[in-house]
């Protein structure tokens, strides 16, 4: 893949997770409360390793203002400082609820219009080999191709 073609599909997966980086995070903390870094642990197993901390941060500060979710802070099993945890909301729970009906619908649409440009394209190039066949006098029985001894016996 080209330099400018990866960065096409990253800009891609970037404006894509954007979209939905609000939803991640609620069904990450709907598993259990976490902390900043350990959502992008979570995110970066799951295959999403395009966000960074500095993405995260403002996004819960949005979440726990609107009420979706709040926080408490607990020490750190390492001794550190106290960390700060995300624990979703009744409200915020509702909202992972209603993101997740709306996300099933979503893919549902793309994936079937996805799918649908697909097969007719491979549609397409299944009938451009038969008009190329027909026109050759290819029926695709393979008897037509046989010597004619072989014909007889089929």
């Amino acid at each position: 893949m080209t330099k400018e073609l990866a960065a096409t599909h990253d800009q891609r997966r970037s404006q894509l997770l954007r979209g939905v980086l609000d939803l991640c995070l609620l069904a990450l903390i709907g598993e259990r409360p976490r902390y900043g870094y350990e959502f992008v642990e979570a995110l970066t197993e799951s295959g999403l390793d395009l966000v960074s901390e500095g993405s995260i941060y403002p996004l819960l500060a949005r979440m726990e203002r609107a009420g979706l979710v709040d926080s408490y802070r607990a020490p750190s099993a390492a001794g550190g400082a106290p960390r700060k945890y995300y624990r979703l909301t009744d409200a915020g729970a509702a909202e992972l609820a209603a993101g997740r009906a709306t996300w099933s619908t979503f893919t549902v649409a793309v994936s079937r219009t996805l799918q649908e440009e697909q097969e007719e394209q491979s549609g397409r190039g299944r009938r451009d080999e038969d008009e190329t066949d027909a026109r050759d006098g290819d029926t695709g029985d393979a008897r037509h191709d046989a010597p004619d001894d072989q014909r007889a016996r089929a």
